[in-house]
């Protein structure tokens, strides 16, 4: 937890002035007792009725002034923890966006949500919680000052007693520090299976596997709760233990000082105060113990935190980058090579090809032949193992990634909206598109043709990945959102296999005459889609065999006549 400390620094100022109020608070509350003894002794036993309203004045305004430090202090460490967390949240947020998608897949989205979340909130308990953990430190140091200065020999009861507090709070440590970080790794669990059910309730509907699912959730369910009773069952033991050890203490204070003051060696107002310098001692006690059982907790959650903030980005902006402003889209692969981690064989595998501007250039192959994965390390979303991926005769890896992307217009394989209107997931590819460019790029990518029957046209709310639209209708707003950042490479990754082919038609009829000086990328499994480009690459386990036109291919590459005749009759061939 020390390492996300030093995410504290803007807030060093406001945690000193936090610990001088606390120390105030605690001094304050450290004289009451020395004053009721006085009141006692000196007021009530004397029949002094000056000298009890005059201490009792006392009291009240050292009272006054500990109620507005107390709340100056909560107020301070409440925004500082809220603030805390709100930067950690921050600085986790923009590092995941740093990471790769190897570096994503290997932590889970649903444990990184988790991360994000439960466990910056653990953290977050602990701050709120500091101030009772300071307040008790000052509180239990300045208690026992106070009972040895009122008692010394009755004290020695602390040397019994404070042992076996300390040893309590040693056992809660070592006990509850693996149960709370097991009850983490529980809640990404319900998350991950409570996630997967949402995202996929039409697969599991589909194949009458809710009543599977709903086990596989009350198993992850029944799992966490099982170590939530363990926890408990820890924290059952602790109070009823503590409370025990300090009425004991208190029984035995009041039994010894009663005897102390039969024999006229303490007086009755020494005897009150010392119980309650032994109740703060106690409370200071009862407060770590507390402390303890949230400390383990939250160590696990910063654990967790600290493990997705250590990991290194596999892929980083050169030192030097060469600039890129302006791009013409000439691309080439040169013996390009790559394979996932873990896997035995490469997936691209000494990969070459040229892709030039004004020229449309596909690629096509089975399934799992790596297509998409050229589209991921054209876009670097991955990095190469071997070769040289070129635009404009520079390496990608030798120029920002944000200079990269913005000259590429990327429609995705799975068409991922965001919760907003059709008009704010167009403007998503650029922020400062007028509504006139917004209509120009929709009727080009056929959105225009649905967008004019809904109610609210543009202004449709769309919710959360777009359920509420076909999946055709998804791919074109997709295809509006990369038009409208009027890129020099358009990237369509299986971009139109849920259009119908008339649409499908008449939306590259449209597309035609807007990438006349773009490089276009079609990734695609329909013949019919890529049969009319320029250069068309087939793939066969991650190897080109071969690579020209239409007919060329049909005449040269056994693999991709067994593609079309898979698609097309023989008089659409002939």
């Amino acid at each position: 937890m020390l390492k996300l400390f030093k995410h504290l620094k803007p807030y060093t100022l406001t945690v000193i002035v936090t610990i001088i109020l606390i120390f105030l608070q605690s001094i304050a509350e450290l004289f009451l007792p020395s004053l009721m003894s006085d009141i006692i002794n000196n007021g009530i036993l004397k029949n002094d009725i000056n000298y009890i309203l005059k201490v009792g004045g006392y009291m009240l305004l050292i009272t006054a002034g500990a109620v507005i430090v107390t709340v100056a202090a909560s107020f301070l460490i409440a925004r500082i923890a809220m603030s805390f967390g709100k930067d950690i949240r921050d600085i986790i947020f923009t590092r995941v966006e740093s990471y790769s998608l190897n570096e994503v897949d290997k932590i889970g989205s649903a444990s990184l949500i988790t991360r994000t979340t439960n466990d910056v909130v653990q953290i977050q308990n602990v701050f709120i919680m500091m101030r009772m953990l300071v307040m008790a430190a000052m509180m239990g140091i300045g208690g026992i000052v106070m009972a040895v200065t009122r008692d010394a020999k009755l004290s020695i009861i602390f040397v019994i007693v404070l042992p076996i507090l300390v040893s309590i709070m040693v056992l809660i440590g070592r006990k509850g520090l693996p149960l709370f970080r097991l009850m983490q790794l529980k809640v990404d669990k319900l998350n991950l299976v409570m996630r997967e059910n949402l995202t996929g309730i039409r697969v599991v509907r589909a194949f009458n596997r809710v009543q599977e699912e709903k086990k596989r959730f009350d198993n992850a369910n029944k799992d966490f709760m099982e170590n939530s009773i363990k926890v408990n069952k820890i924290m059952a033991f602790i109070f009823p233990a503590m409370m025990f050890i300090m009425s004991t203490a208190t029984l035995i204070i009041v039994w010894f000082s009663s005897i102390r003051i039969n024999n006229m060696d303490m007086n009755v107002g020494d005897m009150v105060a010392f119980i309650q310098y032994s109740s703060m001692i106690m409370f200071s006690f009862l407060m770590g113990t507390m402390m303890f059982i949230l400390i383990p907790r939250a160590q696990a959650s910063a654990d967790r935190i600290n493990e997705v903030l250590d990991i290194v980005p596999e892929i980083n902006d050169p030192e030097n980058p060469v600039e890129f402003i302006e791009s013409k889209g000439h691309i080439e692969f040169k013996n390009v090579t790559f394979a996932y981690k873990g896997a035995e064989e490469p997936v691209v595998n000494n990969v070459s090809f040229i892709a030039e501007p004004g020229r449309t250039t596909a690629i096509v192959g089975s399934t799992g032949c790596g297509k998409s994965t050229i589209i991921n390390l054209l876009c670097r979303f991955y990095d190469i193992q071997k070769g040289n991926i070129l635009i404009d005769g520079i390496d990608i890896r030798h120029m920002r990634q944000s200079d990269l992307r913005k000259h590429i217009g990327l429609i995705s394989q799975k068409s991922l909206l965001f919760s907003g209107t059709i008009a704010e997931n167009i403007k998503f590819g650029f922020e400062e598109a007028t509504d006139s460019e917004i209509k120009y790029v929709s009727e080009i990518a056929q959105v225009k043709e649905f967008v004019d029957e809904l109610e609210n046209g543009f202004d449709t709310l769309i919710s959360q990945g777009g359920t509420n639209l076909s999946g055709g209708q998804k791919q074109r707003i997709s295809i509006a959102r990369a038009l409208i950042r009027k890129p020099k490479i358009f990237i369509f990754d299986d971009s139109f296999s849920a259009l119908d082919f008339k649409t499908d038609s008449r939306l590259r009829n449209a597309l035609k005459n807007e990438v006349t000086d773009s490089t276009v990328i079609i990734v695609s499994q329909r013949v019919s889609t890529i049969m009319n480009a320029d250069s068309i690459i087939v793939l066969e386990e991650g190897k080109i065999v071969g690579i020209g036109k239409h007919r060329q291919l049909l005449d040269t590459c056994r693999i991709y006549r067994e593609i079309v005749a898979s698609q097309l009759s023989e008089e659409e061939l002939a």
